[in-house]
């Protein structure tokens, strides 16, 4: 069973930078891709980017050329380096895994972005 563990939410600035990291561990991995997802409160949840075990990657509009998703560590690791934070980048933040067996979720990482 796969497990997520996000790290690297909090408070920042506009204009500011935050990092977000998701480490995958558990048995089986087999990871076909790693992904953030945010959800803003009265909001549905979206798709912010997207990691493919070949490393392509996708983003949504409202972050690109802001965002950057990378890995590491085998490809269990997902970085999310965001920059030029707006406010209304403020949400909650998941890591999301497709595996083999299934969609995995983490709990979860506030990010909150002061103007």
């Amino acid at each position: 069973q796969v497990q997520l563990a996000e790290s690297g939410g909090g408070m920042g600035q506009a204009g500011g930078s935050l990092r977000l990291s998701c480490v995958a561990s558990g048995s089986n991995l087999s990871i076909i891709n790693m992904a953030w997802y945010r959800q803003a409160p009265g909001k549905e949840r979206e798709l912010v980017a997207r990691i493919y075990r070949g490393g392509s990657t996708n983003y949504a509009d409202s972050v690109l050329g802001r965002f950057t998703i990378s890995r590491a560590g085998a490809a269990n690791t997902v970085y999310l380096q965001m920059n030029s934070l707006k406010p209304e980048d403020t949400a909650v933040y998941y890591c999301n895994t497709a595996t083999l067996a299934g969609t995995v979720w983490g709990q979860g990482t506030q990010v909150t972005v002061s103007s």
